[in-house]
């Protein structure tokens, strides 16, 4: 490819994946206080999903290019820039952008990739390993000793939520389908079955008294449960709502609808706390703030990453060109760990 162009993935509309459009254009300079990133990893999450059937609750008008967060090495900076960044490997976390073999990220928001961990190690644990860790650690505030439960423990979330919550010394009980459970068991995980068994029911057979903090991304009705099995002084965080991912009509109503019942239920006095989890939250009204808060916790994953707490879950890896297959793969309920999209 010419040093000149890039390639980069439109999503048009709502579409089926192979809608999907590949195209090339020039990469754009920097510009004043950001970098050019050429792109190594980026991967499939949830939030595109959601993006190509038009239900994710703050996506942008089509048409826009996908991309939560990405990998890749710093290949030229913007006036006001530390020219020494050029040839650092660096993760960011963007929200749409990150399908593209060159991005243009602020230097602020990039945060340096330790070395010895690989790019698509990296960015298995990105938005994964942020969301699992603020949600641990600055919500749930998950102690040794307590038991929690993980909801999708074989997600790309839930896995490393479980190995987190392991290495803060918590006991965890994790849903997942069957073929999971001999990996989940390996973790110190006792899973259930959220096909064949009664959670609710498992759950107080595991932890009588209740649970200290419930991780929900099911939204609907599994999230009134996950209130209930807590345990006096415990925490639920949801923070998603893939129950209604291919539901029609408004797609802020399910958030809606889940920040009034959180409302409620910490308006209650038992000592519970409920929350719903937004990692872009805060950013708006203190963007210094919430950049150092970023930065400090992918650290600590990276750390975690390095020392062998958590582990990258690679499901596949597939070049931009075939992202329609990679869509396809990570919607298919079938693997585990993240499906990781290279230039």
């Amino acid at each position: 490819m010419n040093t000149a162009e890039m390639v980069e993935v439109v999503l048009p509309g709502k579409v089926e994946p192979e809608g999907l459009q590949v195209r090339r254009r020039t990469v754009p300079a920097a510009g004043p206080g950001r970098v050019v990133v050429r792109m190594e990893a980026t991967g499939v999450s949830f939030a595109e999903q959601q993006m190509r059937r038009g239900r994710y609750y703050d996506q942008p008008p089509f048409p826009f290019v996908p991309g939560y967060d990405l990998v890749g090495t710093v290949a030229a900076v913007g006036e006001g820039v530390d020219a020494a960044l050029v040839g650092t490997r660096v993760a960011a976390l963007v929200k749409v952008g990150g399908w593209a073999s060159h991005v243009v990220v602020d230097a602020a928001d990039v945060v340096p990739v330790p070395d010895g961990i690989g790019a698509a190690e990296a960015e298995t644990v990105v938005i994964n390993g942020i969301t699992a860790w603020q949600m641990l650690h600055r919500k749930a505030r998950v102690r040794a000793g307590h038991t929690v439960l993980v909801h999708g423990a074989n997600g790309g979330v839930g896995s490393v939520l479980v190995q987190l919550a392991h290495a803060a010394g918590a006991n965890v009980i994790g849903t997942a389908s069957a073929r999971h459970h001999a990996a989940l068991r390996q973790r110190g995980v006792t899973p259930i079955d959220y096909r064949t068994e009664n959670i609710p029911a498992r759950v107080r057979e595991l932890a009588p008294g209740g649970v200290d903090a419930v991780f929900d991304h099911v939204g609907g009705r599994s999230v009134v449960d996950s209130w209930r099995l807590l345990a006096p002084g415990g925490t639920l965080v949801s923070y998603g709502s893939a129950s209604t991912r291919d539901d029609e009509g408004s797609k802020q109503w399910p958030v809606l609808k889940l920040l009034g019942r959180i409302w409620v239920w910490n308006a209650l006095p038992n000592g519970r706390r409920a929350y719903f989890f937004n990692v872009w939250a805060g950013r708006a009204l203190s963007p210094s703030r919430f950049r150092g808060r970023l930065h400090a916790d992918l650290t600590e994953v990276f750390a975690a990453l390095q020392r062998g707490e958590i582990t990258a879950q690679i499901a596949a890896e597939l070049p931009l060109a075939r992202v329609a297959e990679a869509m396809r793969l990570a919607e298919s309920g079938t693997v585990a760990g993240k499906v990781v999209l290279h230039a």
